[in-house]
């Protein structure tokens, strides 16, 4: 038997089942899941910087849409805040890497 206690997608406990395995499964309340999804997030982050793979991209936006989802956030607004940061500050096209500043003190 092998213990994941992880936020799994919905498909995946069908998934296991469907080859011939069985798993336990729990629903988590709201701040178990909200909690659960930032982990998630950290975790879809770290295989994305270690493999440099689009498809982890892909499970990236789908955590980040899952965490708007449960926070109320609908995406369109999340979309707005994210243009007002970019007009306000800019993006990331120009490739700017800042080094330092000298302040004068």
């Amino acid at each position: 038997m092998k213990i994941y206690n992880k936020l799994v997608r919905d498909k995946i406990p069908e998934i296991i089942n469907k080859n011939g395995s069985t798993c336990v499964t729990k629903i988590l309340n709201n701040e178990e899941y909200l909690k659960s999804l930032n982990i998630k997030l950290e975790e879809e982050l770290k295989e994305y910087l270690e493999s440099g793979d689009v498809e982890e991209l892909a499970d990236l936006e789908e955590v980040l849409r899952a965490i708007l989802d449960a926070k109320k956030i609908d995406y369109t607004d999340f979309e707005k805040i994210r243009n007002s940061k970019n007009e306000k500050r800019g993006s990331f096209k120009k490739k700017i890497f800042l080094e330092s500043v000298d302040d004068g003190k």
